[in-house]
């Protein structure tokens, strides 16, 4: 007797590609039109760089091609958001969604590959902004205050003070900190006695950290003898370990400005686990700590809010400009409450993780509502 095939879940239908397909477009054009949005203020820096700063053009585009990562990573949720509503209008419009209803197909099948897609989306957003988005922006930094500002790379003070055993004190000067690697750029290191007199200097290409040493990369030592400061040449060596003072961690956030969203989890967690952060600053840390799990997965609640929406808007009227509309008005009002939550969370650490999460969980329920609603008619 022959069994029944199940059909494989995982399979992908003609449906599906069909639904993936009527989503891709209108998620290019949102994707494209919030990039620019966002880009625009860039590319007049850009301009202003090149023309008053009379900076390098290459550098000017480098710097704005470094910085495209994080603009992506903000702005794939709201193309999202705008693809699906637009995808949508026009397959309601067009009767295309009835006309399945009547062939058999559920409405929750119609729109399963539009939310898979969303869910998928928000790893992928999740990966840039821990990936790809903290070394981005490391080498925007690097390029804008080297070679446009002609600068420090680093934002803030680029020197470590630490004492020396025995007595005298150290100074580590560096050129700029990468903080996907935890390297120092360009390190010159002076070691001084008790009297403030200088007893040696070292120059190295960069400062790596491992097992809780900093090796400093072909490092040439420089010491000074004698009544009059005369220099004698000690020694050239590839790798040497050091004491800096500090570790990546504590530079990383110098590095960023003392601002957590410049950086991964990772590096949040690094620095919370240090221990040297005041008690407004752990809570500013640990707010941006879940913030940054939390905010991809509004790819996904933007994808499922979009869709009950989208079939609303058609039987009043529908358009492409009422589609951005739309989509700009949702978004907006999302961006408030996790305003209002962030600050809940930062003015309640225990509670943080929940603050943090709040926004998706209120815009999932909605649409799931508006959703169920929508596939009972």
């Amino acid at each position: 007797m022959n069994q029944a095939v199940r059909p494989n879940p995982f399979r992908i239908t003609i449906l599906d590609r069909y639904m993936l397909s009527e989503l891709l477009g209108p998620f290019l054009f949102g994707l494209s039109a919030f990039t620019l949005v966002f880009a625009a203020t860039q590319i007049i820096a850009i301009g202003r760089a090149v023309s008053d700063a009379h900076a390098p053009l290459w550098a000017a585009i480098e710097a704005f091609i470094w910085q495209l990562p994080s603009m992506v990573v903000l702005t794939i949720p709201l193309a999202l958001l705008l693809g699906t509503l637009l995808a949508i209008q026009r397959l309601s419009g067009e009767s295309e969604i009835t006309a399945m209803g009547a062939a058999g197909i559920t409405f929750v099948r119609v729109i399963a590959p539009l939310l898979v897609a969303g869910f998928v989306m928000s790893i992928v957003t999740l990966i840039l902004q821990e990936a790809i988005v903290p070394y981005a922006q490391t080498q925007f930094t690097i390029i804008e205050n080297t070679v446009i500002n002609h600068t420090s790379a680093f934002a803030s003070d680029t020197t470590v003070n630490a004492p020396l055993p025995g007595g005298g004190h150290q100074i580590t000067f560096f050129n700029a900190y990468d903080s996907h690697t935890h390297a120092l750029m360009q390190v010159t290191l002076v070691q001084y006695d008790r009297a403030g007199n200088p007893t040696q200097i070292i120059f190295a290409d960069r400062a790596d950290f491992a097992a809780d040493k900093w090796t400093l990369d072909n490092a040439r030592i420089y010491r000074f003898s004698g009544p009059n400061g005369e220099t004698i040449l000690g020694s050239q060596t590839p790798a040497l370990q050091v004491e800096l003072g500090q570790s990546p961690a504590e530079i990383a956030k110098r590095a960023a400005g003392n601002n957590p969203l410049n950086m991964s989890r990772a590096e949040i967690a690094e620095i919370i686990r240090t221990g040297q952060l005041t008690p407004s600053e752990l809570r500013k840390y640990w707010m941006a700590y879940q913030e940054k799990l939390s905010q991809p997965f509004a790819c996904f609640v933007f994808t499922l809010i979009a869709v009950p929406f989208g079939i609303r808007s058609v039987r009043g009227g529908g358009s492409t400009t009422l589609g951005f509309g739309l989509a700009v008005l949702i978004a907006f009002i999302y961006y408030v409450v996790q305003t209002v939550f962030s600050g809940v969370g930062e003015a309640l650490p225990f509670i943080a993780a929940l603050a943090a999460w709040m926004p998706n969980l209120i815009f999932t329920l909605i649409g799931a509502l508006r959703l169920r609603r929508a596939a009972l008619v």
